[in-house]
């Protein structure tokens, strides 16, 4: 690997130097406001081992969730994006998202988040009704790095970017959190109970892992 391209952020608030990189395979380093600017350089220098080695992963992770230009993932499968002019909202027609000409971005993730709620809903209930438990409430959010949670008041929560992995994984995430209905911890009895529900949830979870953060529209 040749030299690292890499973009500098100044901020107030650092306090040292950080480097990171993106599961878009972009390296940024943040310099606190008064640093010198060589000290990035410094920094792209001493961690070139743990950098090259984060920008490989992202290239794999990048090519495993590579998608054709002008469609959108959907559950394993992939959705043709359809703009057509004056429309304010997105809608779904077969294979088809028929979106707002333009910048579509914010309205195309209102509609994953109606989405989320319509295929979340049903697999909660059916899961709940089998194991005989209850929730008190189900919402749909954007959160960064959780995929679901459970309150002790039974309250579900759910990320609606779960639309854009594999259906199994969705389906996991779902007995993950109706799981803890029953068990609010990670013990050993609450794996079993897991266990029973899916098989196969170790495999979905190291995808989460895995390919998680890349998950974007």
């Amino acid at each position: 690997m040749g030299e690292i391209a890499y973009t500098v952020r100044r901020s107030d608030r650092a306090r040292r130097v950080r480097v990171s990189v993106s599961h878009d395979a972009e390296v940024e380093v943040v310099l606190p406001r008064r640093a010198a600017q060589r000290e990035a350089a410094a920094a792209i220098r001493e961690l070139r081992p743990w950098i090259e080695r984060r920008l490989e992963d992202a290239l794999r992770t990048r090519a495993a969730l590579w998608r054709p230009p002008g469609t959108a993932p959907y559950l394993g499968a992939l959705l043709r994006v359809c703009p057509e002019p004056g429309r304010s909202r997105v809608h779904r027609r077969g294979g088809e998202l028929l979106v707002p000409a333009g910048e579509h971005r914010e309205a195309l993730e209102r509609w994953y988040r109606r989405a989320a709620r319509t295929e979340i809903e049903p697999r909660v209930e059916a899961a709940t009704a089998r194991l005989g438990t209850a929730h008190s409430s189900l919402s749909i959010r954007g959160q960064r790095t959780r995929w679901g949670s459970c309150s002790h008041s039974g309250a579900l929560s759910f990320n609606w970017k779960l639309l854009l992995a594999p259906e199994p994984v969705l389906d996991y995430v779902v007995w993950h959190e109706v799981c803890h209905l029953e068990v609010m911890d990670h013990s050993r009895r609450f794996w079993r109970l897991l266990e029973r529900q899916v098989p196969d949830c170790d495999e979905h979870a190291r995808w989460l892992r895995r390919y998680g953060s890349a998950l974007a529209l």
